[in-house]
């Protein structure tokens, strides 16, 4: 049972995509070499694949799981790169690595977060290689999310808000006012913009937020943060309701959407969208507050384990 509890999958493949655009990709893949694929989209932007992501998938040893690190991020190099780091390069380093890796068979497409985001475009952009996505914690990074991130969520958050409009009242936006800062060269400014702006998602996850709690930045952390608020910047680089626009391209693909009742960093309504745009789609809504939180992954294992047989 304490074995159990603590063993870490291994992986039997990794290694890093040929260079493109000056990024060299690290991926690695778990469970059964010779199962069917599920391509792991992790979060972010900004995060990286973890262990726990395999674990997660349940039944995952008979399942030929296959994840990356996003450009700028993990172990895929150089670290916290933004230059040829865009959405669409995302989506297509996915693509570059199926194909890498010989994999012509359709797969089915994980993504939680920022993933749920490279998951629903990857679909979109190759319907015919996924057969079905299993989703969580749904970001459409639109227009609505948008407004909830820098203005409502001052209903529930007022003091932060406020805080973020009143350094930034004379940039265009909140997130590119912060993106100057952790694009600057001195340490001071790039640690605020990570106790601000970079925590602001935490933030909202918690009935009890606090930020400024950095006292300095290291290399990791300054990559993670300059991947993020970059794209943030920058609207995610899409454009406005781009992906419930295109869901008609993968209305026939079966989809789970698992979302917590109470998410404050990306509220319901999003993921209500998504299964209303998606007719195959089954909607799996938790009672838990929070981004993440023990229910959650509990019910995503649980509800991975039906999934994934």
């Amino acid at each position: 049972m304490f074995w159990s509890k603590w063993f870490e999958p291994k992986p039997f493949n990794q290694g890093y995509l040929p260079e493109e655009g000056g990024h060299r990709v690290f991926y690695h893949e778990y469970g059964n070499p010779d199962g069917q694929t599920v391509l792991v989209f992790h979060g972010g932007p900004g995060g990286s694949c973890k262990a726990r992501h395999v674990k997660s998938m349940g039944n995952w040893k008979n399942y030929r799981i296959t994840m990356f690190d996003q450009r700028g991020c993990g172990l895929s190099e150089p670290a916290g790169e933004i230059k040829n780091n865009t959405t669409g390069d995302l989506v297509k380093d996915a693509k570059r690595l199926l194909d890498y890796l010989g994999i012509v068979r359709p797969v089915i497409v994980r993504g939680g977060s920022w993933g749920s985001t490279l998951a629903l475009l990857f679909a979109e952009r190759y319907p015919e290689m996924v057969e079905k996505l299993l989703l969580s914690q749904i970001f459409l990074a639109d227009g609505m999310m948008a407004d909830w991130e820098n203005k409502e969520a001052a209903l529930f958050y007022p003091e932060f808000v406020g805080q973020l409009q009143e350094a930034a009242k004379n940039s265009s936006s909140i997130a590119e006012y912060f993106a100057g800062l952790i694009n600057s060269d001195h340490p001071q400014d790039q640690l605020l913009a990570a106790n601000t702006y970079g925590w602001w998602e935490r933030v909202r996850s918690s009935l009890n937020p606090k930020w400024n709690t950095l006292e300095q930045l290291d290399e990791a952390e300054l990559a993670s943060q300059r991947i993020y608020i970059n794209y943030a910047a920058q609207n995610f680089m899409l454009k406005d309701n781009e992906i419930i626009k295109n869901a008609y391209k993968i209305a026939h693909i079966p989809a789970v959407i698992i979302h917590n009742r109470l998410d404050f960093s990306c509220p319901l309504k999003g993921a209500y969208l998504l299964h209303k745009a998606l007719p195959k789609s089954r909607f799996v809504v938790v009672p838990e507050h929070g981004h993440v939180g023990k229910l959650l992954h509990k019910t995503i294992k649980q509800e991975m384990k039906k999934e994934l047989v």
